[in-house]
């Protein structure tokens, strides 16, 4: 009996004696992990409560100002896409859509993720010499700080991540993060304006923008001609209205020229905008493509030399010619005629040949050499040459005796 107990005592020895060799052992490999861990992460492993990761803590966990209406945050390097958020209160947030309304006379407050970014914001501001706008790069992310804000703050605010290499920087534009923001004032439906009228060129190859920008998205806005006085439809096809950038001509054409004005009202306000001058300019398709020609390749001295330069392409496309030739350089004056007419033919669209001559009278030495002519319209510029020869008169051959 004492024998069965010593022999049970004994095995309870050997088997504590086991249990502490393995948990020696299982922490002689947790340590040796440890190790292995350092060595792969570069980071300290600490014993007791584990701290957070600093890349996913939140940044607007605890902000380092007060943001009152509106913030925004982007990943620079494009691994997350993050909605523009706006802030109601300290620790309260709430996502918002590609416009936000903020009251005149508070502050706006936009955030934007990455190390460094850069901002664009509206004209008006960028001329702003008062201190009201403030930009901060912190560690993480960009700070914008509107304060005392106007209806001239409306427009878009753009944040742009940028792209380091050692010491040079450039914006991602494909990565922006836009943001268009109306302060609703009371007293004022336009953005302002210090022009009275404003000149728009009507192009007919590019939409044109009436940019009648209201300070609130809820006014109701109206096209106006001034004469003969109309309201100008808008079908949203020919012309359309949207409440950020205003009216768009998409294909403009002669009868839209004029002077023409905008109508917003909202409650009991009605008011009038800048007035816009429309004139019509018919721009190419194309640079013009010239051709040259000499009257002779070689010209006897003394006698008259024409080099002819013709551009054919769309009718009313206005054409502009100059000449580089030999007899300038000497103080050789240019004379030069030109004419427009149209080309006749059965093709669809209605062309015209555009010519410019440069004459040449009693050619002399200075005047052999390169003549150039370059055709300008409003695409583009274009140039040729050629080459002309002064030659000696030949002297005539005297009649042989006969016999």
């Amino acid at each position: 009996m004492s024998l069965m107990k010593v022999s049970g005592s004994k095995w309870r020895l050997v088997l504590t004696a086991v249990l502490v060799c393995s948990v020696f052992l299982d922490v002689a490999r947790c340590q040796k992990d440890a190790q292995k861990h350092r060595a792969a992460t570069g980071r300290k492993i600490t014993q007791g409560k584990a701290k957070p990761d600093k890349e996913s803590r939140s940044v607007t966990s605890k902000p380092r100002t007060r943001a009152t209406p509106a913030a925004r945050q982007l990943n620079s390097r494009g691994s997350r896409s993050v909605r523009p958020i706006k802030v109601l209160n300290r620790g309260k947030f709430k996502k918002v859509g590609e416009t936000i309304s903020v009251p005149t006379g508070e502050t706006l407050e936009l955030r934007c993720r990455g190390n460094p970014v850069q901002w664009s914001v509206p004209s008006y501001l960028q001329e702003d010499d008062e201190g009201r706008l403030r930009i901060v790069q912190n560690e993480r992310y960009g700070v914008l700080t509107l304060v005392n804000s106007t209806g001239a703050d409306t427009g878009e605010y753009t944040c742009y991540p940028m792209y380091c290499e050692d010491t040079d920087c450039r914006k991602e534009y494909d990565k922006a993060v836009k943001v268009f923001v109306f302060f609703p004032d009371p007293q004022e439906l336009f953005v302002p304006s210090s022009d009275y009228y404003k000149v728009i060129q009507l192009r007919t190859n590019w939409p044109t923008v009436l940019p009648c920008q209201v300070t609130s998205p809820e006014a109701k806005v109206s096209l106006h001609r001034e004469f003969p006085p109309a309201e100008v439809a808008v079908d949203g096809s020919e012309i359309s209205f949207n409440v950020r950038t205003g009216f768009t001509i998409h294909r403009p054409r002669p009868y839209h020229a004029g002077a023409l004005y905008c109508v917003a009202s909202r409650g009991g306000l009605r008011h009038s905008s800048t007035k816009y001058m429309l004139i019509y300019v018919h721009y190419p398709t194309a640079a013009p493509s010239p051709v040259i020609q000499a009257s002779v390749s070689s010209v006897v001295r003394g006698e008259n030399l024409r080099v002819t330069c013709t551009v054919v392409g769309e009718q009313g496309v206005a054409v502009d010619f100059t000449w580089d030739y030999p007899g300038e350089q000497s103080g050789r004056p240019p004379y030069t005629q030109e004419n427009v007419s149209p080309v006749p033919g059965g093709t669809s669209q209605q062309q015209q040949q555009s010519q410019s001559v440069l004459l040449v009278d009693e050619v002399r030495d200075v005047d052999q050499g390169t003549y150039t002519c370059t055709a300008q319209n409003l695409q583009g510029a274009k140039s040729v040459s050629t080459t002309v020869k002064v030659v000696n008169k030949a002297k005539p051959k005297k009649p042989e005796p006969r016999g």
